[in-house]
């Protein structure tokens, strides 16, 4: 542990931020289950292809499938917990500039097209800083640019995390229990809640509702499922509590925007070479 948490140290701390105007570029198959909490001055690209990865701030857990990015502004702390060591992580870190789009402000996750994805396989062997003024400086430098044009939707990929003890218990018990249908008032009853008191705890603690939480948590859990290619659509619909296939794939969709078996099928190509 404590190796790997020096190299964490040295890779985060001594190498992202040495050069304050350079952009810092790291591609590698993550290797470890665990980046422990860190920070850097710079804002980071994290784009994801494989699997699924946690990043956890203070008050979040975000969700990144494969084939999507997250943006980290610059000092936020985060730990990064790839479901598995094979996960092919793809950073580009970027000094913050004056007057930036208040795109760049804000954490968020968001899909890769195909103009994102050609430009990230660019960089594909690129490792370390990009001198200001280089090509290949200038070419990440667009990446960045074109971020705000076209990331339009902050796809909600993210579950609070909560304060309060007693909605840890209840939260825990929905994660347990996905593949039933889980009502909210055999929630309240059973853990000694009137409806109106369990609701306003979820709006107090979490600032959403049992069900958009109960809604989020099922689908990224068919995200995961899905990425492991071991079910079919009907039998991750089932997995996740869902009797209704077009049920499932229309709630999936109003969440990823696309369809489960769009996802399903969808290409990883930012492969490792």
């Amino acid at each position: 542990m404590e190796q790997s948490s020096f190299k964490v140290d040295q890779y985060y701390i001594t190498k992202v931020d040495a050069d304050k105007k350079s952009i810092y570029c790291h591609h590698d198959v993550m290797g470890e289950l665990l980046v422990p909490t860190h920070k850097h001055d710079k804002a980071q690209m994290l784009y994801a292809e494989g699997d699924v990865v946690f990043v956890t701030t203070e008050t979040k857990t975000y969700f990144l499938p494969a084939r999507h990015f997250i943006w980290i502004p610059s000092g936020v702390a985060h730990s990064i917990h790839p479901k598995s060591e094979n996960v092919m992580m793809r950073n580009l870190y970027f000094p913050v500039e004056k007057n930036e789009d208040e795109f760049y402000q804000s954490e968020g996750i968001y899909p890769v097209n195909n103009l994102l994805l050609q430009m990230m396989l660019f960089t594909n062997q690129w490792n370390g800083d990009l001198k200001k003024g280089s090509p290949n400086f200038v070419i990440a430098k667009a990446i960045k640019a074109i971020l705000p044009q076209i990331c339009l939707t902050n796809l909600p990929l993210e579950l609070p995390l909560p304060k309060d003890a007693r909605l840890g218990k209840i939260l825990r018990h929905v994660e347990n229990n996905l593949g039933e249908t889980i009502l909210f008032a055999d929630v309240a009853h059973e853990f000694g809640y009137s409806e109106r008191s369990l609701y306003r705890l979820f709006q107090k603690d979490l600032k959403m509702s049992f069900i958009q939480y109960y809604t989020i948590r099922r689908i990224l859990k068919a995200i995961e499922l899905l990425l492991e290619r071991k079910l079919s659509v009907k039998e991750v619909a089932q997995e996740v509590g869902y009797n209704s296939v077009p049920t499932f794939s229309n709630t999936f969709f109003k969440i990823l925007g696309q369809r489960p078996s769009d996802y399903l099928n969808g290409e990883e190509i930012l492969e490792r070479k």
